[in-house]
């Protein structure tokens, strides 16, 4: 089947952004453009581990509620969590109340905390792991990658939870480690210039 799909403007893009209004926009504005801000991938990789056996529409739609409750995925904040901002984000209705998931992301804050100790920041960190684009599959034929692999497994032996291969190749498809856009998507095209001018954070 056509991975693409014509846009609004007669331009063809993936074909999985025409199956809700809301993800055109994050589909070009967003979603394999590359980000090394510690804030927005600690807060992608939360808003992956939620949307694990979910859509990834019914996260977005919460994602604005998801801030206000992680106080915004600051990683200092949410590390200080305590059980009863365990408690409270159970009855908080705007987000996903699964108690496992609400307690891997303070958990993983935590986590994040010593990496930066460790690594400098999360971006260099996640930024090591980007695959060759040689050594990847054609674009959205697979959900795992051997560096989704590796990542999640280095992941976990650092203590982080709910993030398996399949959670950490979302995560870098999103976040630019990986240019999966269809390969007649308009943008593709874009996101690959967007990838040739960044500076990968050391």
């Amino acid at each position: 089947m056509d991975k693409t799909i014509e846009g609004p403007d007669g331009l063809p893009r993936c074909r999985w952004c025409a199956a809700a209004p809301e993800f055109l926009a994050y589909h070009d504005r967003e979603w394999g453009f590359p980000v090394a801000d510690d804030r927005r991938l600690f807060e992608k990789l939360c808003l992956e581990s939620f949307q694990s056996g979910l859509s990834w529409r019914t996260i977005l739609a919460k994602r604005e509620n998801f801030r206000v409750a992680f106080e915004g995925f600051d990683v200092d904040k949410v590390a200080a969590f305590t059980e009863a901002d365990v408690a409270r984000l159970l009855q908080d209705s705007g987000i996903v109340r699964h108690r496992g998931k609400i307690e891997a992301v303070i958990n993983n804050a935590k986590r994040a905390r010593e990496m930066v100790e460790r690594e400098g920041s999360l971006a260099a960190y996640f930024w090591r792991h980007e695959p060759d684009p040689a050594t990847l599959a054609e674009p959205q034929t697979v959900s795992t990658c051997p560096d989704s692999v590796a990542l999640s497994k280095d992941l976990k032996k650092r203590g982080w939870a709910f993030v398996g291969p399949t959670t950490v190749y979302a995560f870098m498809q999103a976040m630019g480690l990986v240019n999966d856009h269809a390969l007649g998507c308009v943008q593709r095209a874009e996101a690959e210039r967007a990838r040739a001018v960044f500076t990968r954070p050391l």
